[in-house]
């Protein structure tokens, strides 16, 4: 695990052309508020909607 530390406005480049940016866009107590941007093929969700999709997907085979 890559652990790094940002501040609000700074961001982490993911991908050999570095297609996928997290940006911190706020703090608000314990949470972290990031912005996402990917191309659209590549599809983000947070993880708990994540492991749905993939309980759904693994019944249904």
């Amino acid at each position: 695990m890559l652990i790094l530390t940002r501040k609000i406005g700074e961001s982490i480049k993911i991908g050999e052309q570095a297609e996928i940016d997290i940006k911190v866009l706020e703090l608000k107590g314990k949470q972290v508020k990031l912005g996402i941007t990917a191309p659209l093929d590549v599809a983000v969700h947070r993880k708990e909607i994540y492991d749905r999709i993939k309980g759904i997907e693994e019944a249904e085979e």
